[in-house]
């Protein structure tokens, strides 16, 4: 037997070149090859029938290459083998082609006569079935009941210079070799099964359904390292003291009786949550989650007050300089009649860059440029972060080090499901905003498949006589040669055209700093009726008169950015329409925008956009240490995170500085 933990390099049972193209994917021990779990598994024990019309899901077929050829077309090189089915027809049509662009070494893989076994989804080209780059098995004559044949098989991501069934192989003969007891983990999150054999099951299960346990017991074992991660975080958080800040309440009194309009329970509650944090000698760090429109820029002016009052400065850090320029501007219409003293600071605005004269500024609002060396602050006691997930752990960190431990308020207007609040925010106290402010006007949300565009611009222009503005938004800035969507750079001289006599404005994120603020301003003065843009305006920007907003390739989007270019209309009290364009092709796509279609709750949303694609960039999952999970599809599964959480918790409360019994557990949280 051969330890778990041993050099691959060092063991006669593979050969150098196997070694090295598994180092080069990482695997360098047993235990990295029995790591590398299946992507999913394919029933060998039976085939789908071959098919007989085009499908969004994926079939997996076996027969024989009868025609193999290398070719051309409108510039472009493939790879086609035309795969019949050995039934000769009596369960489908008997035939579908497979074919490879840009991958002339597959003629060397798969040639007439093969018996292969391949996977993907069947689409319709000019008449004929076609499955475009599937995946695929070379059968061998002496395949019988084997590994790779009539069982329940693993299909594993592909480690570059390894066969899928070479891979198969070296999984199957480390599951035979190495030492059992050298598999232990360090904590067993399940000990009615052994690990040894949860490896063997997970590669090898006898059914479909016994597979799912097992991946189940290891998505516990990454989820519970998570978890264990956010409570040590937290645990470090809570020795430190803080500042007392918030006992007195001048200007918040004020603020509150210069609004025209009372505040929902919602920013009321979170606020006294907030007035308690800032009161306690714990430093505050605390999480604001809001659906678009729920009013928290206004909970963050009430937050910011308090330690202005406490005789503290506060900065406020956004992602881009729309939506700091969009801040600066609220607070300085609410707060300046205050007495309280705002500057912006962007990288286009670095003239205000002396923060700690007397007399400075109190509240400062700006981008990544608050981060530089030569912003000085004269005692920051407030960092807020909008849409903090646009931000790096280290990027946050850098401006709470500005201060003197600080407390720290983050926001977010992206609905968050449960177990990623759990996963993800775990260290932070939540206040949620799940109340609407008054006086906003109803979104009615429409799907269009492949609409004639004088319909598109008929709209438009009647809502323009109305008075409104609107949003016409593309997926792309430039044209582009490889995705077939319309930009809005040629968007922007084909609707001038449609809309004669009115003036529109391009909006997109490659343009300078003052050409975005320009734009942007007369939008918001009412100087242009329309906006072509791309998605530089998904946060922070306010127009109340703005109502329409046109989401061309709406398939392009995901369902959570869709929600948040949504927020963007409906802010007044004028009746907002969103119209999500598509080309139908799609099912996928479809089922996704009928999702936005049926509902406005962004939490519903946020777990259907869990549900169809997992976290995704929305919630900056590389930013999160999320990027590399393997267990990702659990996310939605909430017993299993509470799970998790209640094992990390037990951990924590027994050994909270993992300095006796749980001491291997540090090397998990380093």
């Amino acid at each position: 037997m051969i330890s778990a933990d041993a050099d691959l390099s060092s063991l006669p049972v593979l050969p150098a070149k196997e070694v090295a193209a598994l180092a080069a994917a990482g695997l360098r021990t047993p235990a990295d090859i029995l790591d590398w779990l299946p992507r999913r598994h394919e029933d060998r024990r039976r085939f789908d029938a071959f098919p007989v019309q085009a499908s969004g899901v994926p079939v997996c077929l076996r027969g024989t290459v009868v025609d193999a050829s290398l070719r051309g077309f409108g510039g472009r090189r493939f790879y086609e083998a035309v795969v019949m089915d050995g039934s000769g027809g009596v369960f489908g049509s008997g035939k579908v082609t497979c074919r490879w662009f840009n991958m002339p070494f597959i003629h060397k893989m798969v040639a007439s006569g093969h018996e292969v076994i391949v996977y993907g989804k069947v689409k319709d080209s000019n008449g004929r079935l076609v499955i475009d780059h599937p995946e695929f098995e070379i059968l061998r004559e002496d395949d019988g009941p084997s590994i790779h044949l009539e069982r329940i098989v693993p299909i594993y991501k592909n480690v570059s210079g390894i066969p899928q069934r070479r891979l198969r192989e070296i999984v199957h003969l480390m599951l035979h070799q190495v030492d059992p007891a050298s598999l232990a983990w360090v904590y067993d999150v399940d000990p009615s099964m052994p690990r040894a054999e949860a490896f063997r099951l997970v590669h090898f299960p006898d059914s479909a359904e016994q597979a799912s346990v097992v991946r189940r017991r290891f998505a516990l074992e990454e989820f519970f390292t998570l978890q264990l991660n956010v409570l040590w975080r937290r645990a470090r958080h809570d020795e430190h003291s803080g500042r007392v800040q918030g006992t007195r309440t001048t200007l918040l009194k004020r603020f509150y009786e210069s609004l025209p309009f009372d505040l929902t329970g919602a920013q009321k509650r979170s606020i006294k949550e907030i007035v308690s944090d800032l009161r306690s000698p714990r430093a505050m760090n605390r999480l604001l989650q809001g659906d678009v429109g729920a009013g928290k820029t206004f909970v963050a002016m009430a937050a910011m007050l308090l330690a202005v009052d406490s005789g503290a400065q506060a900065a406020l850090m956004a992602p881009t300089q729309i939506l700091a320029e969009q801040h600066f501007l609220t607070f300085r219409r609410w707060l300046e009649p205050l007495g309280v003293r705002i500057t912006l600071l962007t990288a286009a605005k670095e003239e205000s860059t002396h923060l700690a004269i007397e007399g400075e500024p109190q509240i400062v609002i700006g981008t990544h440029a608050l981060l530089y060396d030569k912003v000085a602050f004269k005692d920051l006691g407030l960092v807020v972060i909008d849409e903090q997930h646009k931000f790096g752990v280290a990027q946050r960190g850098r401006l709470v080090d500005q201060g003197s431990i600080p407390d720290v308020l983050v926001m977010t207007a992206t609905p968050i499901p449960r177990t990623l609040t759990l996963t993800i925010y775990g260290d932070l106290d939540i206040s949620l905003l799940d109340e609407k402010p008054a006086g906003r006007g109803r979104i009615v949300t429409a799907l269009r498949v492949n609409p004639k565009q004088t319909d598109v611009t008929g709209f438009v222009k009647s809502q323009l006589d109305e008075g409104r503005q609107a949003y016409l938004v593309y997926p792309l800035v430039e044209e582009s040669d490889t995705l077939k969507a319309e930009s809005a750079t040629e968007a922007f001289e084909k609707w001038r055209k449609r809309l004669p006599g009115r003036e529109i404005g391009l909006l997109h994120g490659k343009l300078p700093p003052e050409d975005k603020e320009s734009v942007m301003r007369r939008f918001r003065d009412g100087e242009l009726a329309a906006l072509i843009a791309t998605t530089v305006i998904e946060v922070g920007v306010d127009v109340p008169n703005a109502s329409v907003m046109i989401l061309h390739h709406a398939e392009r989007f995901g369902l959570a950015q869709l929600h948040q270019l949504r927020g963007r209309i409906g802010r007044g009290g004028h009746k907002g329409y969103c119209v999500l364009l598509t080309d139908g092709k799609s099912p996928e796509a479809l089922e996704k925008l009928k999702v936005l279609e049926g509902t406005a709750d962004g939490f519903e949303i946020a777990e259907a956009d869990l549900r169809l694609r997992g976290p995704g960039d929305v919630l900056g999952t590389a930013q999160s240490g999320m990027a590399d999970l393997k267990f990702i599809d659990f996310l939605s599964d909430v017993a299993l995170i509470r799970e998790a959480r209640a094992l990390a918790g037990h951990v924590i409360h027994v050994d909270p500085r993992l300095e006796g019994g749980f001491a291997k557990l540090a090397v998990l949280i380093a």
